[in-house]
């Protein structure tokens, strides 16, 4: 299955994965275990936590929404 094009903000991201990875999973993710994960592998080594970076940045289309419901 072929995967979209990257939007702009995922250009965006991938430049921030170089600085700071782990606060672009946290830009794509939040604070789900990817995010913890991210901060772990950049501890241990950067280049780790770009790959994984990167990963999460390509594997997930949009940041995760919490979704309200109407009453």
């Amino acid at each position: 299955m072929a995967h979209p094009t990257s939007s702009m903000s995922d250009v965006f991201l991938y430049f921030l994965a170089i600085l700071l990875p782990p606060l672009s999973v946290f830009f794509k993710r939040g604070f789900h275990a990817s995010f913890w994960i991210s901060i772990i592998l950049t501890i241990i080594g950067w280049i780790p936590g770009i790959i994984y970076a990167w990963y999460i940045i390509s594997k997930y289309e949009r940041p995760i929404l919490p979704t309200h419901t109407a009453i």
